[in-house]
């Protein structure tokens, strides 16, 4: 019985996420820097009885210790590391070498933060960023989860496009440019 309804969970909110992630602002022609509306309560609200202080928020989770890697990417690409969380770079992201710090702060929100601050990529070769939530509480994980792009207080400005994996809890977006960014509902 508990089998079941579990199953029906997860299977509820793949579901979900997988309709989420049909809605989109971008037009069919260009390239810009997609932002989703701030919050999908209207959405999940029916099926899952969301209220307004869920979605729209950050991930709250345990502390995790401070992480930083520093490389110089080129052309050629690399990658970034900050403990669990990474950032991959193809190759034409960047046209010259460029030193990149990031670090993952100790917070009960699950972010991280680049620099050079402000710092843009070629639109045809946009960095991966992967977050992991492996240290958060179970029962939320069920809930589909976004990265969120935020100012230094960790206020939400935006949303990236992201797809959010349940099995491995490690939700994944494309990067437009260098700032903050943590996860969100």
């Amino acid at each position: 019985m508990l089998r079941t309804r579990m199953r029906t969970l997860v299977l509820s909110a793949v579901l979900i996420a997988t309709s989420a992630s049909c809605f989109s602002d971008m037009g069919p022609t260009g390239i810009s820097t997609p932002d989703v509306p701030k919050t999908n309560e209207s959405l999940l609200s029916p099926i899952l009885g969301v209220t307004s202080n869920l979605v729209g928020t950050l991930f709250q989770c345990t502390p995790q210790p401070f992480a930083a890697d520093t490389e110089v990417i080129g052309p050629a690409g690399g990658v970034i590391t900050m403990g669990k969380h990474t950032l991959v770079i193809p190759a034409g992201a960047v046209s010259s070498p460029v030193r990149i710090i990031g670090s993952a702060p100790v917070g009960n929100v699950v972010s991280v933060q680049f620099q050079p601050e402000g710092l843009q990529f070629n639109p045809n070769h946009l960095p991966k960023l992967t977050l992991d939530y492996s240290a958060c509480p179970l029962v939320p994980v069920l809930l589909p989860k976004r990265i969120a792009y935020t100012d230094s207080k960790l206020n939400i400005l935006s949303y990236l496009l992201s797809i959010d994996n349940l099995l491995t809890r490690r939700v994944t977006g494309q990067v437009h440019h260098f700032s903050r960014y943590a996860i969100a509902w």
